[in-house]
């Protein structure tokens, strides 16, 4: 492994400990809303065997379980896995590496991942993994933010135009290769999915919000890679980024809060 994304594994490993016990009423709300479409796209059916990897809380994979399908869900952080026990206890949930999985070849149907991916740092080993346990036509399914998304933006934007440039963060591998539809149909195709079976869409959804610095507030306080940044900061500049997110955030308002529009790749392939 690259010696930088040793460090940026560190992070995100020791920073998803520290927010998980926040990550329910600062992110589950938008993340939620972009289940149905990744599960429209991973088709479980009544019986099949489904592995939801980085599984967090746990709500795809109960809504898979809703389904009828036959549910696994792993994460790499034992905060998360305990609060998924807590809410879907019929659920089987346990601790494992979505880049080294402790399963047998060809154990599954179906591997789905929720916003997952950007926080490996071997993504494209997670996505042979993936494949190695998935049976010849079994389905991959997983979600990413999309690079043209608003929300996203906004906190971009402001870091962008406050934040100052010597702050060191871990650098990560970043999830660009499957940002594009023919370079993720390449990737893809690399690790054992079929390059013809590729289904890449753009999902757009609103995220209501009760106040303008809600964003601001999720991200300090729950995030992990945005988190480091912000806690880099002066006190100036952070207050700043805050006022430029808030007063993005406002242009949003509605009579119950702000919506906040995000948009997200959902992509799925199949086992060659």
């Amino acid at each position: 492994m690259n010696t930088s994304y040793e460090t940026f594994d560190a992070l995100e490993r020791e920073g998803w400990q520290r927010v998980a016990d926040k990550y329910e009423e600062a992110w589950s709300r938008l993340t939620c809303l972009f289940i149905p479409a990744l599960l429209e796209v991973a088709s479980p059916k009544p019986g099949e065997r489904l592995l939801d990897v980085a599984c967090g809380p746990g709500h795809v994979a109960a809504a898979a379980r809703s389904r009828g399908a036959q549910v696994i869900g792993i994460d790499f952080c034992e905060p998360m896995i305990r609060r998924a026990r807590q809410l879907y206890p019929e659920i089987d949930f346990r601790s494992g590496d979505a880049q080294a999985l402790e399963f047998a070849d060809q154990s599954f149907d179906i591997v789905t991942m929720s916003f997952g991916l950007m926080h490996l740092p071997r993504p494209d080993e997670a996505v042979r993994e993936a494949r190695r346990v998935l049976r010849q036509g079994g389905r991959f399914a997983f979600t990413i933010w999309a690079e043209e998304s608003p929300g996203g933006h906004i906190v971009d934007e402001a870091i962008k135009t406050h934040a100052a440039i010597h702050v060191a963060v871990p650098a990560g591998p970043g999830c660009f290769e499957y940002a594009h539809p023919d370079r993720c149909r390449k990737v893809l195709a690399k690790a054992g999915f079929g390059p013809e079976s590729l289904i890449f869409r753009t999902v757009a959804c609103n995220w209501q919000v009760p106040t303008a610095s809600f964003l601001f507030e999720a991200e300090r306080d729950a995030g992990v890679k945005t988190a480091a940044v912000l806690a880099a900061q002066t006190p100036d500049v952070l207050a700043a980024i805050q006022r430029d997110i808030e007063n993005a955030v406002r242009r949003y308002a509605t009579d119950g809060g702000f919506s906040i529009p995000f948009a997200a790749l959902v992509i799925a392939a199949r086992a060659g």
